[in-house]
């Protein structure tokens, strides 16, 4: 085996191990537990950044292992790949301190931080994997392995929650089995290669292609959260505030969406697909859906639900870049899906804090929160409004890209969705702003909760972490010209590996 294609293994092996030796560690090891888990994620993170300068040098990193003639698991690095990668990496080592802080004392912490390691390393293979085959392997573990983080605090709401995020997932997983299938049997193969590997089948193919398109964007589109596949998404919000986190920013949204990338651009080849007619019904069903997910949220009063239709509507952003046809377009939406990521794990972070702070669940209980709690306030604040595209925040660089994306394509309308979205956005956003730092505080706190703490307004294990993501939110929206951005990486990936015209 090459080292290139030893690296691969290692960055799964990184979180796949120390999973499967928490499993196994009594609750009273709380030292080597969260030991495992620090480890396992700075290690990913220093594995990430090695694979991350060798594919910037073009150096070449793949794996593939025989599981049945013509089937086998095959693993890849790319731009693409990296992108989602690194957001992962990241975002996991902050999700880990905060979940640690999160669930200090609290039972079944080896049972959870077990499977929060196997979920981190299913979103890894998912972006790495190199055919459809393996793509779906991981994408099942992954449905698999959140589904007993969504459930963990045993209650009969969060059960019920888990079942229906379980009967969603599963239905999209059998979806993206059976469109893989049938491309397996007309091909022979479902690798993912750059201009895709559909094209070659001839027009009485087309029917055929047209019909699995749909089935992997359906099974695809489960995760995503796109319209009418996204009732789990509020539903899995009973989970605790770091599988909220996960489940928004770091992994199950994000794998539906990135697979929609993997489908668009490697499987079918944007052009193919964009002369078969199969884009503009993409964008316009991801268009629905940000309005749809920004008009629900405004009627949520349970925070978390308002964050969860925030993210219908914020994901699909995403789908709607890459089904405008061009590499503006394309590069907006694959920079908002690290935007994204950020911004929205800042909020679920800030929404725990008050919950486990103040008690606070509702948007009507906000009144004040942001004088007992300033510094996890201003976090909040900062994250949402970039959500509504603030300047010198990741959401306006998001938006700028896929606006001009949009009028560079010739889709005028995308323009008038997305201005819609933000007005939107302010509308669902700014209510809770104004409450938080200048309504009344409430009386209804306990003396507990409002104990004084000085600067530390709560543990600091869950205030660090919002407090780097808010400051990454402002780093990458005033920094987007820069060559180590997000957006510059994303131009990276269009210019090498999707659109030679990408700008």
């Amino acid at each position: 085996m090459s080292a290139n294609a030893a690296l691969l293994l290692a960055v799964l092996a990184s979180s796949f191990l120390p999973g499967l030796v928490i499993f196994l560690l009594p609750e009273r090891q709380v030292a080597l537990r969260t030991a495992l888990n620090l480890a396992g994620a700075i290690s990913k993170l220093a594995l990430v950044s090695v694979l991350l300068d060798g594919v910037y040098r073009g150096e070449t990193y793949a794996f593939r292992h025989a599981v049945l003639p013509g089937l086998e698991l095959a693993l890849k690095a790319d731009a693409l790949g990296l992108l989602f990668i690194s957001l992962s990496a990241i975002l996991w080592l902050l999700t880990t301190l905060y979940a640690i802080g999160y669930l200090e004392g609290a039972p079944h912490r080896s049972r959870f931080f077990g499977f929060f390691s196997l979920c981190v390393t299913a979103t890894m293979g998912i972006a790495m994997a190199g055919n459809l085959f393996t793509f779906f392997v991981f994408y099942e573990l992954l449905t698999l392995s959140t589904f007993p983080l969504v459930v963990h605090r045993g209650t009969a709401q969060a059960m019920q929650g888990g079942t229906v995020y379980l009967r969603y997932t599963l239905l999209g997983g059998a979806l993206l089995l059976a469109g893989s299938v049938w491309l397996q049997h007309l091909l022979g193969h479902t690798e993912f290669a750059h201009a895709g590997i559909v094209a070659g089948l001839g027009a009485e193919q087309a029917g055929a292609l047209r019909l699995i398109f749909f089935l992997l964007i359906a099974g695809l589109g489960v995760k995503a959260a796109l319209v009418p596949l996204h009732g789990w998404l509020p539903q899995a919000m009973v989970a605790p505030a770091p599988v909220s986190a996960l489940l928004h920013a770091v992994a199950v949204v994000k794998a539906g969406a990135f697979g929609i990338a993997r489908v668009i651009y490697e499987v079918y080849g944007v052009e193919f697909a964009q002369s078969q007619g199969l884009l503009q019904p993409l964008a316009w069903l991801a268009a629905a859906t940000i309005v749809w997910g920004s008009v629900r949220a405004l009627f949520q009063d349970d925070l978390k639900k308002r964050l969860a239709f925030s993210t219908v509507s914020q994901v699909s952003y995403i789908a709607l870049g890459l089904a405008l046809f061009g590499p503006v377009a394309t590069v907006g939406g694959l920079v908002h899906l690290v935007h994204q990521g950020i911004m929205k794990i800042t909020l679920f972070f800030c929404a725990g804090n008050y919950a486990e702070t103040l008690g606070i669940h509702k948007v009507s209980q906000m009144r004040g929160a942001g004088r007992r709690m300033p510094l996890t306030t201003l976090a909040f604040s900062i994250a949402a409004l970039g959500m509504m595209g603030a300047p010198l925040t990741a959401g306006a660089v998001s938006k700028a890209w896929l606006m001009d994306g949009a009028r560079a394509a010739g889709s005028d309308w995308a323009v008038w969705v997305l201005w819609a979205s933000s007005l939107l956005n302010a509308a669902y956003f700014l209510p809770i702003l104004w409450q938080a730092w200048f309504g009344r505080a409430s009386s209804a706190w306990p003396d507990e909760h409002i104990a004084a703490r000085g600067w530390r307004e709560t543990a600091w294990l869950l205030l660090l972490p919002p407090l780097v993501t808010a400051a990454a939110t402002l780093a990458v929206g005033i920094g987007a010209a820069t060559s180590w951005s997000p957006l510059a990486w994303a131009q990276l990936i269009a210019a090498r590996e999707y659109l030679a015209a990408a700008p």
